[in-house]
């Protein structure tokens, strides 16, 4: 069964730009990870998050309205758990498209109502280490009014994703522009990349 999602990740790549399957974790990993993001943002623990990278680093609340915690084995089970299902997911990759892959990096994200993303890149201008995203979604009973789609440009297509409970989403960071619309309720979410350093 895990293997038949990575599949699906991995063969609408190929196929088509992107991945996207609904399901892709457990749904209990998925209740623990929700429910970590709803503690760490009660506890204050989230942050605005910026865009650029090392001095270039800067929030910009024009261009992105979440905030995040950056997920760590050692913080709780459930980042643990989601870490490690990652790790498999990233040595079937390797496996079977050798890849090369041989880190990664992933955060919580919370988008509260009326925030957003606009269109951008995953890849930095001076770092070309991350080279597929995937962003894993932990939202609830989640419809078509709440708003908040992932929209992936391809050529003259923009293809929308509701962000349901337990799916993801998967492509290249350098070469598939994207952005979160505006939603209309707290949207939750886990982002990342993966990497070859």
């Amino acid at each position: 069964m895990q293997e038949e999602k990575f599949e699906e990740l991995i063969s609408g790549l190929l196929d088509r730009q992107f991945g996207t399957v609904a399901r892709f974790i457990p749904t209990e990993i998925e209740a623990a990870l929700r429910a970590q993001l709803q503690a760490y943002d009660a506890a204050g623990q989230m942050f605005p998050a910026g865009v650029g990278q090392h001095t270039n680093y800067a929030r910009n609340e024009q261009l992105r309205g979440d905030v995040i915690k950056w997920l760590e084995k050692e913080n709780s089970a459930a980042e643990k758990a989601f870490l490690e299902y990652i790790e498999a997911f990233i040595e079937y990759l390797n496996k079977t498209c050798f890849t090369g892959i041989n880190s990664y990096e992933f955060h919580f994200a919370r988008y509260e109502a009326g925030s957003f993303y606009k269109r951008h890149r995953d890849q930095f201008k001076t770092d070309t280490g991350r080279k597929f995203s995937l962003v894993i979604y932990l939202n609830e009973a989640w419809t078509a009014d709440d708003a908040g789609q992932l929209l992936i440009y391809l050529d003259d297509q923009e293809i929308s994703i509701l962000p349901e409970g337990g799916r993801a989403t998967f492509f290249r960071s350098d070469e598939i522009d994207h952005e979160v619309r505006p939603t209309n309720r707290n949207r939750l979410s886990i982002a990342g990349w993966l990497k070859r350093i």
